[in-house]
């Protein structure tokens, strides 16, 4: 069935104490905005309609990123959650599909819950998504029969019997887009807030003989934030359910708990992930890899069998091709290494493109910048290039080719060359002595006050 959906994106978040936009806080390295999208994504929508207000161009710059072909619709007056849904009708005139309505404070819903409601929805004309809540305090009670939804009662309604109803509305619905607007277009706003609730709607649809059931799902999937503490609690259901994921999947975490991924981490199973590492956005990692302690990766491909770490940086543009070794204190930047190639120890390789079974020795930078633009370096394969060697882009070094200890390389290196380019060392007898008692005079004067 076509699909849109709708995002409720407009609130300031007043508890979260920011000049940043509620939904634009980030869970996983990700707004929490971009995790509703990214769960409606999986059905497949039409339209993606993000329902902005409070520094709508933040958020509509933030959507788009994610999903070029995000429409942001402007609400410039909060008078509710039926009034917010309102304003996505005129975008959606004469569209006959259902739509979906999320919300972008909500980051965890899955997409299997969502294709849940979808599986439903072939049935009834309206479905909600509920949960069994633990403690379920001021939540909005769902009255059911059998599987039919006859109402849902706001908890300052409800009678004793309603209020020890456990089964909560999560706020998501739904249902035909014409339906959905022309359900709205009746809700009033007689209420102590004068505020126009999309809940309403159901009351409405009952009364007309119309359908109406309720999907369930995990408590902690309708976790909304509307609190720093709150945006913790999220992410750390987050991770809890990113590291179970992993350990199913065959990857092996001898201590998940300091692990942290991003929302959009891919680890291939037999890879082992040792304590501390942190993921950034758009990481993938083949099977049998070993990311050792205390690394940070994001953007970066690991192949088969590659090991990282402990205390490597692997940043945006990074392509580790497979059985590859990126040792302690090493930082790789759009850059590929190729097959078997070692980058062991502290050293830098930014802008650069490495062969095959090449060495790199302990403190080699390549020079990638002058100030205003970078520079590629390429070395070839089984190169060896000595520790401490500058490599000054642009520059080459070939095949079999290697580079003295302490070079400052600035022309390229033929294939089978060695290059040496460090001045020639002189020793002069005696100097040190002399030179350390000429200091040690100096420092005696000036500690008397002499100088």
């Amino acid at each position: 069935m076509p699909i849109a959906l709708i995002i409720l994106a407009a609130g300031k978040g007043t508890r979260m104490n920011s000049d940043l936009p509620k939904v634009l806080h980030r869970v996983a390295q990700a707004p929490m905005l971009v995790h509703a999208m990214r769960s409606g994504k999986a059905l497949e929508p039409d339209h993606t309609l993000i329902i902005a207000g409070h520094e709508a161009d933040a958020v509509a710059a933030a959507a788009q990123d994610f999903d070029e072909s995000a429409q942001v619709v402007l609400q410039t007056e909060q008078l509710g959650t039926a009034h917010a849904v309102a304003q996505a009708a005129p975008a959606l005139e004469g569209y006959g599909g259902d739509a979906l309505v999320l919300y972008g404070d909500t980051p965890l819903i899955q997409p299997e819950t969502l294709e849940k409601m979808a599986e439903a929805r072939a049935a009834h004309d309206i479905v909600v998504l509920g949960f069994e809540a633990a403690d379920p305090g001021r939540y909005g009670r769902l009255i059911m029969q059998g599987d039919s939804l006859e109402r849902i009662v706001e908890f300052k309604d409800a009678n004793a019997e309603e209020r020890a109803i456990r089964l909560c509305n999560s706020g998501v619905v739904m249902a035909s887009a014409p339906l959905l607007f022309d359900l709205i277009a009746a809700v009033g706003n007689d209420n102590a807030n004068a505020e126009y609730y999309l809940t309403d709607i159901i009351g409405i649809a009952r009364a007309r003989g119309l359908s109406a059931t309720a999907v369930t799902c995990e408590e902690s999937e309708t976790l909304g934030v509307n609190s720093r503490a709150e945006l913790s609690q999220a992410e750390a259901a987050f991770q809890a359910r990113a590291r179970a994921g992993a350990l199913d999947l065959g990857v092996t975490l001898p201590a998940p708990e300091t692990v942290h991924f991003a929302f959009d981490t891919y680890v291939g199973r037999d890879t082992v992930i040792d304590q501390n590492v942190v993921f950034g956005p758009g990481v993938t990692i083949e099977t049998g890899a070993h990311i050792r302690a205390f690394s940070h990766l994001e953007g970066c491909h690991v192949a088969r069998g590659a090991v990282v770490g402990p205390y490597a940086r692997l940043r945006p543009g990074t392509e580790l091709a497979e059985d590859t070794r990126i040792g302690n204190f090493v930082e790789i930047k759009n850059a590929v290494i190729g097959e078997g190639s070692k980058v062991n120890h502290l050293s830098y390789v930014g802008d650069a493109e490495i062969g095959t079974d090449s060495n790199i020795g302990a403190g080699t930078i390549t020079c990638n910048y002058d100030g205003v633009l970078k520079h590629q370096t390429r070395i070839g394969n089984r190169a060896f290039i000595g520790s401490n060697t500058m490599l000054v882009a642009p520059v080459s070094v070939g095949d079999e080719a290697m580079t003295a200890s302490g070079s400052v390389i600035t022309e390229d290196v033929e294939a089978g060359a060695l290059a040496i380019a460090r001045s020639r060392q002189s020793a002069k007898p005696g100097m040190a002595r002399k030179l350390m008692d000429m200091l040690k005079a100096k420092k005696a004067k000036r500690d008397k006050g002499i100088l």
